[in-house]
C-alpha cells in the first residue's frame, strides 16, 4: 500500500533503470558538466507547473520551483524559503504556522529544524480541514499556512480555497502539500472525478510538494518543490559570496544530488504522458470505488472514513479491532498503513497494486470474519505483533514515553 507506485516489471520500469545507468555519474551541482541534467530539471519542474495551473497558459505564468530527494524535502524547501521571506516582508521574527492535526509528519519536522511555533489544530467531522478552524489560530505571527492535498492519512483533500484566501487577507504563504495528489488530482477531475480547487488556480496558494516517485511514477527519492514566484524560491536557496572555495549556490538543502533521479523522473513524465498518467489514473479509481463498494456491501464491520477524492481509503471499525485485523493481513502478504486518533487502516492504491482491489475486500472479509468467529483468539491477538503497540499509543496520555519507545525502535532499525 503506497510503497511502490510503478508497476515492478515492463517497458516503463526497464526504461527508467537504462536512464539511471546511463546517468549514474551525473550531478547537478555541476551543472556546467551535466548540462542535459540540468536541463532536464527544468523541464521536470516545467511539466509539472502546467499540471497545477502555471505554465504560459495557467493561472499564474509566473509559478517555478525545484526538484529534491522527496515529500519530506520539498515540505521543509518551502517551510524555510517561505519563514525567511516572511520576515523580509512583513517582519515577522517569531514565525508561527498552522497544520491539521491530519496534515504530514514533515510539518512537525520542519518547525523543529526552522524554530517555527507548531499550531496543530483539530480538522471537522468529515476529517478535512476547514478555513474556520485555521483562522481561530491565527495571529500577527502567523507567517504560514498549510492544506493538504490530500491528506496522507485519509486521502482527503482540505478546505485549500478558503484557506489561501485567509493567507491571502493576511498577507502571508499557504503551503499546499500535494505529494500525493499532484500528478493523480488533476487527471481525476479530467474523468469527472470531484476534486475541490487546490492548486495554484486558487488565489493565495504560494507553493506546493510535488512527489514525482509517487503518482509521477518515478524512481524513488525525486519531488518536485513549486513556488507562485522567483522572488519566493530564491529564499530557499543558499548563497555564499566569501567562500575561500569560491563562489557559492545551491538550489536546496542538499549540495551534491544524483542526476540519475533526476533523468528517471524526467523519463518517466516524458514517457507516460498525459495520456498514460490518465490511464493509470482510471485504473486507481476503479479500485478505490471496488474497495469502497465491497466493504460497503461485503464487510459492514468496517466504516470508511469520509469520501476520498482519489486511491487513498482509509477504514476504521466499531466492532472489531483494527490494530488485529492488520496483523491479521500482514501475515498473509497485505501490507497496509496503520493510523491513529481515530485507530485506523488505509490502503493506497498506485499503478502497481489497483488490480489487487477484489482480492482485498475478500481478506477483508475474511479477516472480519475470523475476529468474529474467535473473539478469544482475537484478545490474546492483540496481545501480540503491531496491535499492542498502537492500542497503548492509543491509550497512553504521556506522549514522551511512546516517543521513547519510537527512539529505541529506531535505534534497533539502524543497528548491523
Amino acid at each position: 500500500s503506497g510503497a511502490v507506485y510503478m508497476p515492478a516489471e515492463g517497458e516503463h520500469r526497464t526504461l527508467l533503470d537504462d536512464a539511471y545507468r546511463l546517468f549514474s555519474l551525473a550531478n547537478p551541482l555541476h551543472a556546467d558538466a551535466f548540462p542535459s541534467v540540468r536541463q532536464m530539471e527544468a523541464e521536470v519542474v516545467a511539466i509539472t507547473a502546467d499540471l497545477l495551473g502555471g505554465g504560459p497558459n495557467g493561472s499564474n505564468p509566473k509559478v517555478c520551483g525545484a526538484m529534491t530527494s522527496g515529500g519530506t524535502e520539498s515540505i521543509l524547501s518551502a517551510v524555510k524559503a517561505s519563514r525567511d521571506y516572511m520576515a523580509e516582508q512583513k517582519g515577522i521574527r517569531d514565525p508561527e504556522m498552522i497544520i491539521g492535526v491530519s496534515a504530514h509528519a514533515a510539518y512537525w519536522k520542519a518547525a523543529e529544524y526552522f524554530k517555527i511555533k507548531l499550531h496543530v489544530v483539530p480538522v471537522r467531522h468529515d476529517f478535512r480541514l476547514s478555513a474556520a478552524t485555521v483562522r481561530r489560530y491565527m495571529n500577527r505571527n502567523t507567517a504560514i499556512l498549510v492544506a493538504s492535498a490530500p491528506g496522507f492519512p485519509h486521502g482527503l483533500v482540505d478546505d485549500v480555497k478558503g484557506i489561501a484566501k485567509l493567507a491571502a487577507r493576511a498577507g502571508i504563504c499557504c503551503h499546499v502539500d500535494a505529494c500525493l495528489g499532484g500528478y493523480c488530482l488533476p487527471f481525476v477531475r479530467r474523468l469527472g472525478g470531484r476534486v475541490p480547487p487546490f492548486d495554484f488556480s486558487v488565489p493565495g496558494v504560494t507553493s506546493m510538494s510535488v512527489d514525482t516517485h509517487k503518482f509521477g511514477q518515478a524512481h524513488k527519492g525525486t519531488s518536485v518543490v513549486l513556488y507562485c514566484s522567483p522572488e519566493l524560491r530564491a529564499h530557499q536557496y543558499t548563497r555564499i559570496t566569501d567562500w575561500t572555495g569560491g563562489l557559492y549556490i545551491s538550489p536546496g538543502l542538499a549540495g551534491s544530488r544524483p542526476g540519475a533521479l533526476i533523468a528517471t523522473a524526467w523519463a518517466s513524465l516524458v514517457h507516460l504522458g498525459e495520456e498514460g498518467l490518465m490511464e493509470a489514473t482510471r485504473r486507481i479509481m476503479a479500485a478505490r470505488d471496488t474497495l469502497i463498494a465491497g466493504i460497503g456491501s461485503q464487510v459492514p464491520q468496517l466504516e470508511v472514513i469520509g469520501e476520498p477524492e482519489m486511491g487513498v481509503v482509509a477504514f476504521r471499525s466499531r466492532v472489531i479491532n483494527i490494530y488485529v485485523l492488520n496483523d491479521w493481513l500482514a501475515a498473509r502478504g497485505w501490507h497496509l498503513n496503520a493510523l491513529q486518533a481515530p485507530p485506523a487502516l488505509h490502503f493506497c492504491f498506485t499503478a502497481m497494486n489497483a488490480a489487487a482491489a477484489p482480492a482485498l475486500v475478500s481478506a477483508l472479509k475474511q479477516g472480519v470474519n475470523e475476529q468474529l468467529a474467535n473473539p478469544r483468539a482475537a484478545a490474546d491477538a492483540a496481545r501480540h505483533g503491531s496491535a499492542p503497540l498502537y492500542g497503548m499509543a492509543n491509550v497512553t496520555p504521556d506522549r514522551g514515553m511512546v516517543a521513547d519507545f519510537l527512539v529505541a525502535y529506531q535505534d534497533v532499525m539502524l543497528m548491523p
